[in-house]
């Protein structure tokens, strides 16, 4: 018996559903297998999050120690570099006093007469004879250079003459270069903050800036999407069940009105719409797992990356140790560099002092020069007024003794008194012994 037009449209579309269904069953399938291996991506990134985490933290820790050693090195050279300059400024201050007082010094000319006597070769100084061959170093400030030059009478000296110049120049020579000691030392050091600070910059931008972008909203796409394939899935099960229940009831003899027909064909025309939307949601899921792949491979590339950071961390680490001993050694032959430094500076101060001194004590010279060229201008004025007296007096008596003889000595005997004609004695007062102090009346 061969089947009826109803059959046969039936059995069309029963098959049109059977495929649509088994079109679904596969794409479910797929995509049941793409989520499956999406979850075991997002349990693979969720730990290599967990891992680019734990080791950013601690690189983080070493980076903020790191940058603790830059600030400890940079605090420690700044605190040097202050000493160096109050050592700078004090130097430049007493500098800039002994250049002032040996320009006094060089501008205050001596009396020719001071330092020349007679005898030419007999050279001799305020501050006494300088033997040429000694060698009495810095201190000795009782002995002058130019004791030991022949100056031509021609010349007048200065106070700066008298003083010992060789002395100053060893010591600006020795904080010269000491200071250039100085100098080298802190330069070993001098790029040590920056290095760290470049190293960790560098360490830093390898760093991910954030972890998971976007993971859960991906996540919860992907259990929607598989939901609304479910759904489709299961649209085309009752879709395949009531056309198999239709086909079982037309077998049976059973006559279905035009309505009905009409309503199994419309079904059976939104199959392919399913199965495309299906088709969509496959590929939203592919998509999901490839950006899970993505993702995981990223992250695989970031603790590879990270691993490396460490690296660097270990090396980093080393060259902060180094960095701390060099800074340390820098400390320890810095300090006593500084040390004689200041040492040179008091002994420099020490010399100005003695200059000035010096000064001081040429002007009460000047003054007491003075005192003595009027004390002794005083005293040869009296002793021309005493001689001018005794003259007078002696001359008095003569005339006296002649008027005596000329009135009774020719009646007395020559006999009787031996000295009665004498003359009286002659008187001169002078200096005790032979050489008379000289009045420097002319001098300036």
């Amino acid at each position: 018996m061969a089947p009826s037009p109803e059959n046969s449209h039936l059995g069309s579309l029963l098959q049109h559903s059977k495929l649509a269904l088994e079109q679904g069953e596969a794409l479910c399938s797929r995509a049941h297998k793409l989520t499956n291996e999406s979850a075991q991506s997002c349990f693979d990134v969720f730990a290599l999050d967990a891992k680019v985490k734990w080791i950013s933290e601690a690189a983080t820790q070493q980076l903020k120690l790191a940058a603790n050693v830059a600030t400890t090195i940079q605090k420690q050279r700044a605190a040097l570099q202050r000493e160096v300059q109050e050592f700078d400024t004090l130097r430049m201050h007493e500098s800039n006093e002994l250049d002032k007082t040996l320009d006094s010094l060089g501008a205050h000319r001596v009396p020719p007469d001071f330092y020349h006597s007679e005898q030419e070769d007999e050279a001799s100084s305020l501050f006494g004879a300088q033997d040429s061959d000694e060698d009495d170093g810095p201190s000795n400030l009782q002995n002058s250079p130019s004791s030991t030059v022949r100056i031509p009478r021609t010349h007048v000296k200065t106070l700066r003459d008298f003083i010992a110049d060789r002395a100053v120049d060893e010591i600006l020579d020795s904080i010269d270069n000491e200071r250039n000691e100085l100098d080298d030392v802190l330069e070993q050091t001098t790029e040590f903050p920056s290095i760290l600070r470049t190293s960790i910059d560098s360490i830093e931008r390898m760093l991910p800036s954030e972890s998971l972008p976007n993971v859960y909203q991906d996540l919860e796409k992907q259990e929607e999407t598989a939901a609304e394939m479910a759904r489709h899935l299961e649209s085309l099960a009752q879709h395949y069940d009531q056309m198999t229940s239709a086909m079982e009831d037309s077998e049976r003899g059973e006559v279905f009105e035009e309505e009905d027909l009409a309503e199994m064909n419309r079904d059976t025309t939104e199959l392919p719409a399913i199965i495309a939307d299906l088709e969509t949601c496959l590929l939203i899921l592919q998509e999901i797992h490839e950006a899970f792949l993505s993702k995981r491979a990223s992250g695989e590339a970031g603790v590879e990356r990270l691993e490396s950071v460490l690296d660097d961390l270990d090396e980093l680490g080393g060259i902060m140790e180094d960095m701390l001993e060099a800074q340390e050694s820098t400390q320890n032959e810095a300090t006593p560099i500084l040390v004689s430094l200041h040492t040179h500076v008091r002994t420099l101060g020490a010399l100005h002092g003695s200059f000035i001194d010096f000064q001081l004590s040429f002007g009460k010279l000047l003054d007491e020069v003075e005192r003595r060229r009027r004390y002794a201008q005083d005293a040869a004025n009296l002793i021309r007024s005493m001689n001018k007296d005794l003259e007078n007096m002696v001359e008095e008596e003569r005339q006296k003794r002649q008027a005596f003889t000329a009135d009774h000595g020719h009646r007395l005997p020559d006999d009787i008194c031996l000295f009665a004609n004498d003359l009286p004695t002659p008187w001169r007062i002078g200096p005790v012994g032979d050489i008379e102090e000289v009045s420097r009346a002319h001098l300036n």
